[in-house]
């Protein structure tokens, strides 16, 4: 197959949660289990740090893989969703996977892939792992891709793990309440081997002892411990708590020669080494224009106390959400004094724009629903001046189509 057609076969013929939802899910580790014997356990050729939580996993793993990689090492990086381009899932020091790796992979085990029916996730995991002990990374950041006890990525037995934080998202699938979800998340701690939690948080922090208790692991609340402040260029003040985190997590890694100088340089480019997209990206000025992947309640609550922290005359909100989001858990955080552009994103998984509408006018959010993402950020565009703000978001896949 060319590589065209190899990932039509991938996003076409397996379940794939970006596309399918809650039905692409499963909650056994069989699949990769048995698919990374046959790949001859490339998961215990290279040492890995783990990184699952409810919003912030997928900054913190590009910080990691940044400062490591400012301290000279080469670097793994495996992480989910893509935004643009699958090849963006799997990077070693910021470079792409190549479409030529990628094609002879999925060539070479096809017939094991279609016997077994792997889901896209199980495969994808797979293919970063042998890619990470082929091309023999000193470490590779591993970014947990929905829970953490049954990901497909739990396998590895990491340096150390990083839980970031714990919110009410995928709830059909993890539970509903926080400490439902903590339990999954606690999944990855593994025995004696060291955890950081970026976020205390009441509801959960009896949760993540309980189970280093029974795992016989050191704890560590970042919150509780002095880290100096870093800058970073991941904009949003909701980054600080991902950075300390990030820096207890580099500061307990054994093994590793990193000096404060590799922590504070790969900080301030970790959007540089690591090619990182869609974290309070600034698309244009004059109106500034911002997309940002925040899609839960905790993300988008960090983002609105940063839009008002910011004092724009006006917001211009092109708005988008997948079918399965509980919009009354997020509709309410948004400000009533707004103007809408009501969006679908271009996936099956997507909300009617004229539903969203719909929805949203029971909270008193008013505004226009348009064809397309494109077309609604075109609008905002026109009508915004030039000190207000146009933010595009509430679901990863409306940001995939601006950046």
């Amino acid at each position: 197959m060319t590589y065209a057609a190899t990932l039509d076969w991938m996003f076409q013929q397996l379940p794939m949660y970006q596309q399918k939802g809650s039905l692409a899910y499963k909650d056994k580790l069989d699949n990769v289990i048995s698919f990374s014997k046959v790949l001859g356990n490339p998961e215990k050729k290279f040492k890995s740090i783990h990184v699952a939580g409810t919003n912030g996993k997928g900054s913190s793993s590009h910080m990691l893989a940044s400062i490591l990689q400012q301290a000279g090492y080469k670097v793994g990086l495996y992480t989910s969703p893509h935004l643009k381009d699958f090849r963006e899932r799997i990077k070693i020091n910021g470079e792409k996977v190549s479409e030529d790796y990628i094609q002879k992979f999925v060539d070479v085990n096809k017939n094991f892939l279609d016997q077994n029916e792997l889901s896209f996730f199980e495969m994808t995991v797979g293919m970063a792992f042998n890619y990470f002990a082929k091309e023999k990374v000193d470490i590779a950041v591993i970014e947990v891709g929905l829970g953490g006890r049954l990901d497909s990525t739990n396998i590895i037995t990491p340096e150390i793990s990083l839980i970031t934080n714990i919110g009410l998202d995928h709830v059909q699938i993890l539970g509903n309440t926080l400490q439902k979800i903590a339990l999954e998340k606690a999944g990855i701690i593994k025995k004696n081997i060291p955890v950081v939690i970026s976020e205390k948080q009441p509801e959960t922090e009896v949760i993540f002892r309980m189970i280093a208790a029974q795992k016989n692991t050191e704890i560590i609340f970042a919150e509780d411990i002095d880290i100096k402040n870093y800058e970073t260029d991941l904009l949003g003040s909701y980054q600080k708590k991902n950075c300390k985190g990030v820096v207890a997590v580099i500061n307990e890694l054994k093994g590793f020669k990193i000096q404060d100088k590799h922590i504070e340089v790969g900080l301030k480019n970790t959007v540089t080494n690591t090619g990182l997209l869609g974290r309070w990206q600034v698309l244009g000025e004059n109106p500034k224009i911002i997309c940002d992947t925040a899609h839960n309640k905790e993300g988008l609550t960090l983002v609105m106390q940063q839009i008002e922290k910011l004092g724009f005359s006006q917001v211009h909100f092109v708005l988008g959400f997948v079918n399965d989001k509980s919009l009354d858990d997020v509709l309410p955080l948004f400000p009533k004094e707004a103007e809408y552009y009501f969006v679908r994103p271009n996936i099956p998984r997507g909300l009617s724009a004229d539903e969203l509408k719909a929805i949203a006018s029971n909270f008193n959010l008013k505004g226009k629903v348009f064809k397309s993402v494109g077309k609604g950020l075109e609008a905002a565009v026109k009508n915004a001046k030039p000190r207000d703000l146009v933010y595009v978001g509430g679901s990863t896949f409306v940001v995939a189509e601006v950046v």
